[in-house]
């Protein structure tokens, strides 16, 4: 049974927004209404599918008609039906309740409908036919002073998706990385390295290269804040000890040093990068993350830093006594934005700005998103500010896919303290919660070690994606790995099993000679309400790149999952004697399997065959 939130996601209805079959029958009635009312006006059209409580299968609402009509709610949607029935090959029965004239279509139209949706294996995918449409997508986005970590995934996963999703949508999608490999951040680092590590390497330690950074930054916050409490013990403020401890001190100098070129600190600042870009490495592979092109801060900031320099000329930017520059932003209802501090180093809105121009220089790109979390949201507002005020119109492509945090059940984690879950050590806890539960229900028994093995990564990534991305992208979430994996409820794993269990069915069918194809087969009501449901899959993924939501499908998939679920333990189909009942049924399942397959495509998950 459809949750009624399913059918509220094709309330607002309009051309785009709606499936195959909602747009044939949007005709049908649009000839109608200009023979009886000679209107013309498609916008008040409005077509639903019909709620489960009422027989139908779509929902004219009548009420937008009557200005036309003249008449009241019922003698309207009976004059329209009447029309309907004796001009349409497709509507073959209705009712009205009230102002809601309800539609019945015709059996066949539903079987060739069927038979459409399954000929097409990239149902639902749309390919890419207008240069025109030229989307560049940002996410990911780390730093190279730690692993990436729990957040990382959902900001991958969310930007992986949506791309996939604009894809879908007939955009031409180029995915960017932008890594943070400058900056403060950076050189505590390197600073905790320099005085601490005596020489150790990842290879030396065995630790992979991103996590081997990451203890040093964690290890440089713990000596910084030892000698804040030492200093506040002396007399000094908190805030005066944070500002002279030593150790910051030497971070500062080092940042200062990197900006003008001190070869061992370029060395040392190399080194170190590598180690973590390997790292990187292994975990976006083990993700299934892919980028067309990757920026690096540190040389995207001096074209940012250039800018800003012109536009002090230019008198757009000012200087303050202590060679400051900023930007006033408080006549667009912002405030003053640093743009180079006093020491005449770059911060992120510095880099930001040369990124973006540099992009929009190299690309001839129509919209630019940037998947990041919704903690920055100032952020994009003054970036998109202060390049329309230095002149580039094109800022207003700009758009912030703004996305919630997420948690675990512990709570909060943060970066500096080491409480962060890296995403390394995520993906080996879900593999083997994967694994223990395949051995607890033998469903894996039989396969070789290999095969199970493969079996696990696809689940433990299954669910791991699908728990991420089935929260809308706004909305905060709290991640639970053991219920994430359940091969019951909305998960992930409940759905790749469905997919492999249709599968199974048509191998049996193979096996006994049956062929999936239309035959005189009466279908019936269930089965109206699947193929009805698969016709919906184009109008879904056309709401979700329009929300930049990949939990409209991640929903739509589940809702598809179960519904067969339970068509599946309601009816017979390899057991069924009537051969052209069965091979209806093998025909129906087979096309429900090709759209879980391209739905979770687009969520950037695998679906097995075998379970």
């Amino acid at each position: 049974m459809l949750e009624p939130a399913f059918f509220a996601t094709f309330a607002p209805q309009n051309s785009e927004i709606m499936s195959d079959v909602q747009k044939t029958l949007q005709a049908e009635v649009k000839s109608v209404l200009e023979t009886l009312y000679n209107c013309t006006d498609n916008t008040v059209i409005q077509i639903q599918p019909t709620k489960k409580e009422f027989e139908g299968n779509y929902t004219l609402v009548v009420f937008p008609l009557l200005r036309f009509s003249k008449l009241k709610p019922e003698e309207t949607g009976k004059a329209i039906a009447e029309a309907l029935m004796a001009k349409s090959d497709i509507v073959v029965g209705y009712n009205i309740i009230k102002g809601f004239l309800n539609l019945a279509l015709s059996e066949r139209f539903w079987k060739t409908t069927l038979q459409n949706i399954e000929k097409d294996s990239k149902f639902g995918i749309t390919e890419a036919t207008d240069a025109s449409r030229h989307v560049m997508i940002e996410f990911s986005s780390p730093n190279t002073n730690k692993p990436l970590h729990l957040g990382h995934i959902r900001n991958n996963l969310l930007g992986f998706s949506v791309a996939r999703i604009l894809t879908a949508n007939g955009n031409k999608v180029t995915r960017v990385n932008l890594v943070n490999d400058r900056g403060i951040h950076i050189c505590k680092s390197m600073v905790a390295w320099k005085k601490h590590a005596n020489g150790a390497t990842p290879k030396s330690t065995g630790i992979k290269g991103d996590r081997f950074v990451g203890d040093y930054y964690v290890m440089f916050d713990q000596h910084y804040k030892n000698q804040i409490r030492e200093l506040v013990a002396q007399g000094d403020t908190e805030e005066i000890a944070k500002d002279i401890a030593p150790t910051i001190i030497e971070a500062r100098q080092m940042l200062r040093d990197w900006e003008q070129r001190k070869p061992e600190v370029i060395e040392l600042w190399e080194t170190m990068n590598n180690w973590v870009y390997a790292g990187f490495d292994v975990t976006y592979k083990r993700l299934g993350i892919e980028f067309e092109k990757t920026y690096y801060e540190s040389e995207t900031y001096k074209l940012g830093r250039e800018i800003v320099l012109k536009n002090i000329e230019n008198n757009i930017l000012q200087k303050d006594e202590d060679n400051s520059i900023w930007i006033d932003l408080t006549n667009e209802g912002l405030d003053r934005k640093l743009l180079l501090r006093k020491d005449g180093t770059s911060v992120y809105m510095t880099q930001d700005i040369g990124t973006a121009i540099q992009r929009f220089e190299e690309f001839d790109i129509q919209k630019h998103l940037y998947v990041v979390g919704n903690e920055q949201d100032y952020h994009f507002k003054v970036l998109q500010k202060v390049l329309l005020k230095l002149g580039y119109d094109w800022a207003s492509q700009i758009e912030h896919l703004s996305y919630g945090m997420v948690e675990l059940p512990s709570g909060k984690m943060k970066s500096r303290e080491g409480t962060v879950v890296d995403a390394d050590d995520l993906l080996d806890e879900m593999q083997q919660a994967a694994r223990d539960l395949a051995q607890e229900s033998g469903k894996l028994n039989g396969m070789t070690e290999p095969e199970i093995e493969a079996i696990n990564k696809l689940v433990s990534l299954g669910a791991l994606k699908y728990f991420m991305l089935k929260v809308d992208p706004k909305k905060n979430m709290m991640f639970n790995p053991a219920e994430s994996i359940d091969f019951n409820g909305n998960t992930g794993p409940f759905i790749q099993y469905a997919h492999a269990r249709i599968h199974s069915i048509l191998r049996k069918g193979e096996e006994i000679g049956a062929k999936p194809e239309l035959t005189n087969y009466t279908i019936n009501d269930k089965e109206v309400r699947l193929i009805q449901l698969l016709d919906s899959f184009k109008s879904v993924v056309t709401e979700a790149g329009e929300q930049l939501s990949p939990a409209l499908i991640a929903n739509y998939v589940y809702d598809l999952a179960r519904e067969f679920n339970q068509y599946y333990h309601e009816y017979q189909i390899i057991r069924e004697s009537d051969a052209d009942c069965r091979n209806t049924r093998l025909l129906l399942v087979k096309a429900v399997a090709q759209v879980i397959k391209n739905a979770t495509w687009l969520l950037g998950m695998d679906v097995p065959e075998r379970m």
